[in-house]
């Protein structure tokens, strides 16, 4: 009898609880969504909306390993890619606020080898806002060079540039290798290598356990580590893999692509960093209370400094009504939308977003490693569910 009252218990306080919900219809639909979008047995994503102090959405769908079978939920971590950067550039903004560095720096201050006389005239604010004028030129490397390339090889080409695509200041274009520039500046002005410092500095004291940077030699000290996949058609298949089927095998239609597939996977200060939705909810607490740096450098950070829209340089991001700020993309308060600061990431078989609404005090985060679905289409959906 005992067991029958308790159980009964716990039944009132679940539908209580249900009732009490605002959120159970945005809540299945969003469900629904999602589990049309990623299917059970393959890759997937976490997928978590915080509103306030609360999770009101927070599951996983697909697998994160498909060797494993493990499934994805709120503890897997994935490469958040570019999503990184944010780190990357309070880094920076640290060692600004305490006067080791300006952003008005020049480059060459830091990098006396790089001999062009440009260098003179970026400063790292160019750098970490995307408007240096810097073109990406790794194209001479070899691909399989690239695949395990760090960060030496992905700036070995910048010594000998000779050009730039606009004056600094001027224009957008996202690349990578600038932000491995700023890496390497926080690491000659601490004296800590990059990875150590970011741990030290932003990873701890924001509560982030175990978020890290990918390590080739270390990969065992990423916990729950999911894979990123990509899907290949078995129609368009190599002739020498669909040989050796037999009839009763499955096809094998997703492809490990991630580390030793996709190139420069590996540098860490443009998107090597490794985390969970449910630390990402830490690194947003952490940047509402300004445990990481001041809420000046954050405001600073999340402002406006590049126009993204129509840049002729790059179509990454490139959208109506889009700025980068330090680390972060802007879509600024319109009379038809709310601001919207986010930042997405793409590398290898990994697909991330990680969007805030400040207005709504919310957060929305969607880590996923396959990339064949339509990022922006999903985000605008989730807005209109919650109403962002």
């Amino acid at each position: 009898m005992k067991h029958f009252y308790f159980l009964l218990l716990v039944l009132l306080t679940l539908m209580v609880s249900c009732k009490n919900n605002p959120y159970n219809e945005q809540v299945t639909n969003l469900d629904q969504l999602c589990s049309t979008l990623f299917p059970a047995d393959e890759p997937g994503a976490a997928v978590l909306v915080l509103k306030g102090d609360d999770i009101v959405f927070d599951k996983g769908y697909g697998i994160a390993d498909l060797d494993t079978k493990v499934p994805i939920d709120g503890n897997t971590f994935f490469n958040i890619a570019s999503v990184s950067k944010q780190f990357t550039a309070v880094a920076i903004l640290q060692l600004a606020e305490e006067g080791k560095l300006s952003l008005e720096d020049p480059v060459s201050k830091y990098f006396p080898e790089f001999k062009a006389p440009f260098w003179k005239d970026i400063r790292i604010k160019h750098l970490l806002a995307h408007s240096s004028g810097v073109p990406d030129a790794r194209g001479g490397i070899p691909r399989e060079l690239k695949l395990t390339g760090d960060e030496a090889l992905a700036m070995s080409f910048l010594p000998e540039l000779d050009f730039v695509h606009f004056e600094p200041g001027t224009a957008y274009e996202y690349i990578n290798p600038t932000f491995v520039m700023c890496g390497a500046i926080v690491e000659k002005v601490s004296g800590q290598p990059f990875d150590v410092y970011v741990a030290e500095h932003i990873f701890r004291p924001a509560g982030m356990a175990n978020t890290c940077y990918f390590d080739p030699n270390h990969q065992d000290l990423i916990p729950n580590m999911a894979h990123g996949y990509e899907y290949e058609d078995v129609e368009n298949m190599p002739e020498e893999r669909t040989a050796t089927m037999q009839p009763s095998d499955e096809p094998k239609n997703w492809r490990e692509y991630d580390y030793g597939e996709e190139t420069f996977f590996a540098t860490r200060p443009d998107g090597g960093a490794y985390s969970s939705t449910h630390e990402f909810v830490q690194w947003e607490k952490a940047l509402r209370a300004n445990k990481v740096f001041s809420e000046a450098s954050r405001i600073d950070a999340q402002s406006p400094h590049t126009y993204v829209s129509d840049s002729p340089w790059s179509d990454y991001q490139n959208r109506p009504n889009t700025w980068y700020g330090y680390g972060w993309f802007i879509e600024p308060k319109t009379d038809m939308t709310k601001e919207v600061i986010y930042h997405t990431g793409d590398n290898g078989g990994f697909k991330i977003l990680a969007a805030r609404y400040p207005e709504d005090n919310a957060l929305v985060l969607v880590f996923a490693n396959r990339a064949d679905w339509d990022r922006y289409e999903l985000m605008q959906k989730i807005e209109e569910i919650f109403g962002f």
